[in-house]
């Protein structure tokens, strides 16, 4: 059965103790945890801030599957600036999958940002294959997956579809090394969703799932906006999705991240019901 994860970037002006509450008590999974501060950037966790985190999975008998760290932006988006600063976002994402490890997750989220205005496919796609193979490496090493997201073209100039991902995975062949859907970026391009697991089958491992309306990269409670998710919940029941789905509250939820949280989540179990997942 599908697992659905709480994304925590909603829960940052809260302490990080309400994530695993609100989780908890709605019904969620797992918690995909935000990595940035107050609560989960990886030099915090790796000065101490780790036991709090396994203090608080252990409370709450709520493990983090997923582990996101903040770096489609400044100081440490790897598709832009010197090969030294690529190198810098390279440790520090290296950092990242120990801190993933030492939590107990599954996987560690990358997604590929804005590489610049000026900058050509011929600069930009040896810089990612080097990067995600760097990183590919040492995520098989401490045997944590690395999940590559494609964005929206709002956060990302080059890599935005199903076909990045799978020309990824023809360049970098490492069971380590996996893709995902955020159902964002297919919708307001008007592709596919479901061509996501057509084109990237086993590599296909994970999912971002919240609603929108086309011509904004904008994220509302699910079942609210445009998107067909009901539908889109039918036909993952239809091929036997199992794996994870992390509900992506993010800033917008950020006043009221509790009550947003409960609402997405039951939104969810409700379309899925109606699936019969």
């Amino acid at each position: 059965m599908m697992k659905l994860g709480m994304f925590t970037s909603g829960y940052q002006r809260n302490p990080l103790e309400h994530c695993f509450q609100d989780a908890k008590e709605f019904g969620y999974d797992y918690i995909e945890l935000w990595g940035g501060r107050p609560h989960a950037y990886a030099p915090d966790l790796k000065a101490g801030d780790i036991n709090e985190v396994r203090r608080l999975i252990e409370k709450y008998e709520m493990p983090v599957l997923g582990y996101t760290p903040e770096h489609n932006a400044y100081p440490y988006n790897y598709m832009i600036g010197s090969e030294a600063q690529r190198e810098d976002a390279v440790e520090y994402l290296k950092l990242c999958l120990d801190m993933a490890k030492e939590m107990g997750a599954e996987y560690m989220l990358t997604s590929p940002a804005n590489g610049g205005y000026l900058a050509t496919y011929d600069e930009l796609w040896p810089r990612l294959e080097k990067t995600i193979r760097e990183l590919g490496e040492h995520a098989a090493k401490v045997g944590v997956k690395l999940t590559v997201e494609a964005l929206t073209p709002y956060e990302s100039n080059f890599f935005t579809r199903a076909n990045d991902l799978a020309e990824l995975f023809r360049r970098i062949d490492n069971p380590y090394v996996v893709g995902m859907c955020d159902v964002v970026p297919p919708f307001v391009q008007h592709e596919s969703i479901m061509a996501y697991f057509d084109k990237l089958g086993d590599k296909m491992d994970h999912m971002h799932i919240i609603d929108g309306e086309q011509g904004t990269d904008s994220h509302i409670m699910p079942g609210e906006g445009s998107m067909p998710l009901q539908e889109m919940f039918h036909e993952l029941a239809r091929i036997g999705y199992d794996r994870t789905a992390t509900l992506e509250l993010v800033l917008g939820d950020i006043n009221e991240p509790r009550m947003y949280a409960r609402r997405a989540v039951e939104n969810v179990r409700a379309m899925m019901a109606h699936a019969g997942m």
